[in-house]
């Protein structure tokens, strides 16, 4: 059975767009070489990260962080998993500031995690992206593109790309120059030129639209 690293040769993937796409090159070159993302070395707790995405949702980050960092108090520990989050009741989710729609899908989550639906890093290592997304999509609260920000930020996977993104896809209508964004359809067909290593095509195609908005900071991904 395959087992899949952590993480990808950033130049070789920044070579291989340029011989592939010569818009991208011109905006590689622009904008300067994507780096290894020194996540991908770090260890992690997928449910603690799915937890942590699920309380991010709709808010900003800072409430967010508030959110997460009374919930950690509440359970007693650093990170939220099925054990953890079986201590703290509905009550005391709400009075850290969760919703009950959230509160919801903690609960499945931690069900879920507790029958061992929920892979580990270690089973992960041997799953292709497709196999983690249909494992995760099923937990309430959890969408396709949570998951892949999980592939792409944490797990390292080359060849990940977002098409339902909408920074994505405005740095793809920048890239081609086009009157509108393209449809998530349009989009992965245009992307796949750039497999193996569309993951790194998407870093850069963000990095295209929040250079075109000349935003002051950049948009928090992950789960972090």
């Amino acid at each position: 059975m395959p087992r899949f690293r952590r993480g990808y040769d950033t130049a070789e993937a920044d070579a291989w767009l340029a011989r592939r796409d010569r818009r991208l090159a011109a905006w590689i070159r622009r904008l300067g070489p994507i780096g290894p993302d020194p996540r991908w070395r770090r260890s992690f707790d997928p449910v603690d990260a799915l937890a942590r995405a699920i309380l991010f949702q709709q808010l900003s980050g800072k409430a967010a962080s508030t959110i997460v960092g009374r919930v950690k108090a509440a359970v007693g520990g650093t990170r939220l998993h099925a054990d953890s989050l079986g201590r703290v009741d509905d009550a005391t989710l709400r009075a850290c500031g969760v919703s009950g729609n959230k509160a919801l899908a903690l609960r499945d989550l931690a069900a879920r995690e507790a029958r061992g639906e929920i892979p580990d890093l270690r089973r992960m290592s041997v799953m292709d992206a497709d196999a983690i997304v249909a494992a995760l999509v099923p937990v309430r609260g959890i969408g396709r593109w949570t998951v892949e920000m999980m592939l792409m930020f944490r797990l390292g996977r080359p060849d990940v790309l977002p098409v339902d993104d909408l920074g994505v896809r405005k740095g793809a209508q920048l890239l081609d120059r086009a009157e509108a964004m393209p449809t998530p359809r349009g989009l992965a067909e245009r992307g796949e030129r750039w497999g193996p290593f569309r993951t790194q095509a998407a870093l850069y195609l963000w990095r295209i639209a929040d250079a075109a908005s000349a935003a002051s900071a950049p948009v928090k991904r992950s789960q972090e």
